[in-house]
């Protein structure tokens, strides 16, 4: 059975860091393409970031790029995303997704597997 299981969200002041981690089983890391998402409240379900199957590539959204960082490691079979100055805007429920490579043009139909996600709260 696969799971994604995130960690890291939680109440941060504009401005601040936060350090998210998905840590995946029952599946292999290196065979899967991984995204992150976020869904505020009354509001879709957005793309924040991808990373291509070995780490050398990386994708973002406009809104969160040059602060946002995704990185993973699949010694560990764990996807990380580094948030850093941090914004109001930035409040949601955050996702980790594992799929195909459709994730790397921001398509959350590219998902096979979801976590069962995480908050981040922004405070100003």
């Amino acid at each position: 059975q696969v799971q994604l299981v995130e960690s890291g969200g939680g109440l941060v002041q504009a401005g601040g860091s936060l350090r998210l981690s998905c840590a995946a089983s029952g599946l292999t890391l290196s065979n899967s393409v991984m995204g992150w998402f976020r869904q505020a409240p009354g509001k879709e379900r957005e793309f924040v970031a991808a990373i291509s199957w070995s780490g050398t590539n990386t994708y973002y959204a406009d809104s969160v790029k040059g602060r946002f960082t995704i990185s993973r490691d699949n010694a560990k079979n764990t996807v990380y995303l580094q948030m850093n100055s941090l914004k109001p805007e930035d409040t949601a429920v955050y996702y980790c997704a594992a799929g195909s490579g459709l994730l790397l043009r921001g398509a959350p139909n590219g998902a096979n597997y979801w976590g069962q996600g995480t908050q981040v709260t922004v405070s100003s």
